[in-house]
């Protein structure tokens, strides 16, 4: 999050945009997401601050083009370092989901800040408490042609474990809550660990029924995998 002359770095997020597990499948908006993300250690946290965002901040201010606003920056982290895939001047989907609830602050006094170019007397924000971990529910034949108005069942008793179940694609119709995008909902969990988080998302998913539903079941796999060699 930026003011022009100072950020803020919110927690780290790593997202799935491959359609099926394993990375397999053509490419979408993203099939889920945790943070904060493992791979992100203080080290390369650093280099991406040094060789990435402060320069890219101040090319811009030094064109003229101070920028404000939020700065994704999407990256790869390859052998020679983190390289940039994409920068998008939003927050990410399903990325955001996650990564705004960790923000130990008020995130409209955050926003507010940065509109104000005021960051630097929020200071820094303190290192985000457990983990979140987002699953998306998707209807068959996405990101190809699917079909909608499926009816849609279980959000409540999905949501009775902590679980958050946010829409993406509904709409209700005679009364009824029916399907109405490729990517339907996203289910979030939060948790004192990302394994937690994850326990508490799949168990969500589990509850919410339409016709046609899939979603990859290995949302952080790789996460915990990594924090398992630590």
């Amino acid at each position: 999050v930026c003011d022009g002359k100072d950020y803020v770095i919110l927690s780290s997020a790593q997202d799935h945009k491959r359609v099926f597990d394993d990375d397999k499948g053509p490419n979408t908006g993203g099939m889920g997401a945790y943070s904060p993300a493992p791979v992100v250690t203080d080290a390369l946290l650093d280099e991406v601050k040094k060789t990435i965002i402060e320069p890219t901040l101040k090319g811009m201010a030094a064109e003229g083009k101070p920028y404000t606003g939020v700065l994704y920056v999407g990256i790869m982290v390859t052998a020679k370092g983190p390289k940039v895939v994409e920068y998008n001047c939003r927050l990410g989907d399903p990325e955001c989901q996650i990564v705004l609830p960790l923000y130990d602050g008020d995130v409209l006094a955050l926003f507010d800040a940065a509109e104000k170019g005021e960051l630097a007397k929020l200071g820094a924000p303190k290192a985000p408490k457990g983990s979140s971990a987002i699953v998306v529910l998707a209807s068959a034949g996405y990101p190809g042609s699917y079909e909608k108005g499926k009816v849609v069942t279980g959000i409540e008793e999905a949501e009775k474990n902590g679980a958050q179940v946010l829409h993406a694609g509904t709409k209700m119709a005679d009364g009824k809550l029916v399907t109405n995008g490729g990517r339907v909902f996203g289910v979030v969990g939060h948790g004192a660990t990302l394994q937690e988080a994850l326990n508490i998302a799949y168990a969500a998913c589990e509850k919410v029924q339409f016709e046609g539903k899939f979603y990859r079941k290995d949302i952080g796999k790789k996460g915990l995998a990594r924090l398992a060699k630590k």
